[in-house]
């Protein structure tokens, strides 16, 4: 009877060992383990441009915000002109993302590790607020591209990122139809298109003004309580399991 009941108690022990995982406490005020990140959040008064919302705290460092600015930074030998000059407009709005994302330290509760050569962190699904999306949206639409996902495929062989061989330009409307195609399909799921608008504290802004402070850091607190509620939840489950698994044994035995 017992070699019966075996698959139950190694599933029993797994479900149990899932559940109880460790406590992250590291979801606030954080920088990702990523290539060009400081190890700590920390004020930074001279960002460039674009990333000086940050300044007050940020997880970059003056350097890394004068190269986000460039056409071709040397921080990943990224060429946003892959298909010709990309308009003004359209630019901002990719120079505002890599601000968001190497400076921002609201970023932990959607933090995922990775196994990347460049990188040890990602952020995934970060709930973008919808007037962000829709207007980097509206000012690429008639910039170009070759790619619907800006992640892999690309023909790295000059050092610098190139369409891969037969990939056509074209404009980015015909790669990303929607809003949600663009925030969601370009970074390979960084971003989450959401309803939310801006100021409502349940969605991130690439676009802020610091004179009113930074408005993601609530957001952040609020999904951290709601990850870390969760996650009290299933690691009492996971504990209830695990006594299950010694009452079968116990069962057993008798």
């Amino acid at each position: 009877m017992v070699w019966k009941c075996t698959p139950l108690l190694l599933l029993l022990v797994w479900t149990a060992s899932v559940c109880s995982v460790r406590d992250r406490t590291d979801l606030l005020n954080v920088c990702m383990d990523a290539k060009h990140h400081k190890i700590n959040p920390g004020p930074e008064d001279k960002l460039h441009d674009q990333c000086s919302p940050w300044k007050s705290n940020a997880c970059c460092s003056v350097g890394t915000s004068q190269e986000l600015h460039k056409d071709t930074s040397l921080l990943h030998n990224f060429n946003l002109n892959h298909c010709g000059k990309m308009e003004p407009t359209c630019k901002r709005h990719f120079i505002q993302d890599n601000c968001l994302y190497e400076c921002s330290p609201n970023l932990g509760p959607w933090i995922q590790q990775v196994n990347q050569s460049w990188r040890r962190e990602r952020f995934l699904n970060v709930p973008l607020c919808k007037e962000d999306c829709q207007r980097w949206w509206e000012d690429c639409r008639t910039s170009s591209t070759c790619k619907s996902n800006w992640h892999t495929g690309w023909d790295w062989t000059s050092g610098v990122n190139k369409c891969p061989t037969k990939a056509t330009c074209r404009t980015f409307e015909y790669f990303f139809p929607t809003p949600a195609a663009l925030c969601e399909g370009l970074w390979s799921h960084s971003y989450k298109a959401t309803n939310y608008s801006r100021g409502s504290g349940r969605c991130i802004q690439m676009w802020f003004d610091p004179a009113h402070g930074n408005p993601n850091e609530e957001v952040a607190r609020f999904y951290a309580l709601a990850m870390k509620a969760d996650h009290a939840v299933t690691h009492g489950s996971g504990l209830l399991l695990l006594s299950l698994v010694f009452m079968l044994q116990l069962w057993l035995i008798g």
